[in-house]
């Protein structure tokens, strides 16, 4: 994790969300990639950053698997195609937490945040490139995708930052 994230966490929560991200991490070292114990990290600071932070009712097992479980959704972990995969229900069962007991708490955070399916905020950065919503842009009013507009729109967009790359 980027020292610069570490700091922006409260005092008082550092030790919980240590706690959380060193679970967090070592699943995602056993089961997952690099890419998700990034946004695990990331999502787990948000928490930690919320006044007043909901880490600090419940227990650090079920946060670390709601928080793999949320960026497990929006990047489509429990579809038997991609890959990795596994299923909500394995998931809870490594971390030692009830499959409906990681489901709601998820469902928590998606509402607290208002993350969604293919949510770009949330999307793992190989799977950007393939997120037609990453490339959705509204130019005059009207939807644009950005991967079909001309150069000199995509250079634009790039330089607002509203695209991760020109296609």
């Amino acid at each position: 994790m980027t020292t610069e994230r570490r700091e922006s966490i409260p005092l008082k929560l550092r030790p919980l969300y240590d706690a959380i991200v060193a679970r967090t991490d070592a699943f995602c070292q056993e089961y997952l990639t690099d890419e998700y114990a990034e946004l695990c990290r990331k999502l787990a600071a948000a928490l930690a950053r919320k006044r007043p932070s909901p880490l600090t009712q419940g227990r650090i097992e079920t946060w670390a698997c709601a928080i793999v479980y949320v960026i497990g959704s929006v990047n489509f972990l429990f579809d038997k195609s991609q890959t990795p995969h596994m299923t909500g229900a394995e998931l809870s069962e490594r971390f030692g937490v009830a499959n409906s007991t990681a489901s709601n708490k998820a469902s928590a955070i998606r509402k607290m945040f208002r993350i969604y399916p293919l949510d770009p905020d949330w999307c793992l950065p190989s799977k950007l490139g393939d997120n037609p919503l990453v490339w959705m842009l509204s130019v005059n009013g009207l939807p644009v995708d950005a991967r079909y507009a001309p150069r000199w729109l995509q250079a634009e967009a790039l330089r607002k930052g509203l695209i991760p790359y020109i296609p």
